[in-house]
């Protein structure tokens, strides 16, 4: 038995996938070779293009009533919005109809099915769901808005300085026994006064300064606690039930997203061991020092290049200008010379 191609192994794969995912395009066939199903599933026709639309509505039932106003023949409108879909789910680009309609290569084709399919089989039917004891943006919401959590949520939606911080309740525990302590004080002298039937006008000045001191202490308190300071155009005052639907669900496609994509794209890369790197790093460092000599010496070679040729200018300059040597006359050097020369001659023939 002759070897299977890798297409042929991509479409053994999604057949047996929607085999077992129950897809009913799929129910009625009982292929049995790898080239007739590479055949189904990469051939334009109506049959390849309803098992795309189950697959969607399978990971987004939404998509179902979207489908129900597209006539089946309006098979180029199914594959603008397969394709939007598969754009949304990281899968395609925008302009990839092609790959949709069956007219791309049988290889893309099959691995963006097999995508499709893996994407599928995670999605969880609503009775698997609560089968499974998964909660949903619904029920949590019914949860947080139930009388046993409505309490904390007002309390969260209007803060007040209770509860106390720990330190705060211990401060204040404190300061109530000292007052307790001065009431009882404060009780016992005003008993004994009202039996007299006479009222002390120390005590009234003693408890307007206790009410002056507790005022200042509760402004300082007041200070501490910065959510009191809030406008109520602040976040506290958007915090309504319809903001935390809208936040739960957000929250909540965006698990969904980036587990799609930790998926299909990024847990190969996180489950890679780590590069080793090649211990001869020093042959590198060897080079690079070689190569920085070489370069000093040819900067040497072309400044001495350049030293050579300023000195030949100089002495070719020499040689060429007339200058006053004797006499008032200018002579060159090589005139200057010759003329030496004669006289040395006729010195020594003289002689």
């Amino acid at each position: 038995m002759a070897g299977r191609s890798k297409e042929e192994e991509l479409a053994l794969r999604v057949y047996n996938s929607l085999r077992s995912l129950s897809c009913p395009s799929v129910d009625g066939l009982h292929l049995r070779e790898a080239s007739s199903m590479q055949e189904l599933l990469c051939t334009p026709s109506l049959h390849r293009m309803d098992i795309l639309k189950w697959i969607c509505v399978r990971i987004c039932p939404s998509l179902r009533d979207k489908f129900s106003t597209i006539k089946s023949s309006e098979t180029e409108e199914v594959a603008k919005e397969i394709t939007r879909f598969g754009h949304e789910m990281l899968l395609c680009k925008t302009d990839d109809q092609e790959l949709i309609e069956g007219f791309a290569t049988p290889l893309q084709q099959l691995l963006f099915l097999e995508q499709l399919l893996m994407i599928a089989e995670q999605q969880d039917t609503p009775s698997d769901r609560r089968e499974g004891g998964s909660t949903t943006n619904e029920d949590l919401l019914k949860e947080l808005m139930s009388p046993d959590h409505l309490t904390d949520l007002i309390q969260l939606m209007n803060p007040v300085c209770n509860p106390w911080s720990a330190h705060i309740q211990e401060y204040l525990k404190a300061k109530q026994v000292t007052w307790a302590k001065a009431n009882g004080n404060k009780t016992d002298e005003s008993h004994h006064d009202s039996g007299c039937g006479m009222l002390n006008n120390d005590n009234i000045a003693e408890a307007t300064a206790l009410l002056r001191s507790t005022l200042c202490m509760l402004e300082e308190l007041r200070k501490e606690c910065e959510f009191l300071h809030l406008e109520q155009s602040g976040p506290a005052a958007s915090l309504s039930p319809c903001a935390l639907k809208v936040a739960i669900s957000d929250m909540a496609q965006l698990m969904t997203a980036f587990r799609q994509v930790y998926n299909t794209d990024f847990r190969g890369y996180c489950q890679r061991s780590p590069p080793v790197l090649n211990p001869n790093t020093s042959v590198f460092q060897s080079a690079h020092q070689l190569l920085h000599h070489c370069n000093m010496e040819l900067e040497a070679l072309q400044q001495l290049s350049e030293i050579s040729s300023s000195l030949t200018e100089i002495v070719k300059q020499i040689q060429t200008d007339r200058q006053f040597w004797a006499n008032g006359e200018k002579h060159t050097l090589p005139n200057q010379l010759e003329a030496l020369k004669n006289k040395f001659t006729a010195f020594s023939v003289s002689s």
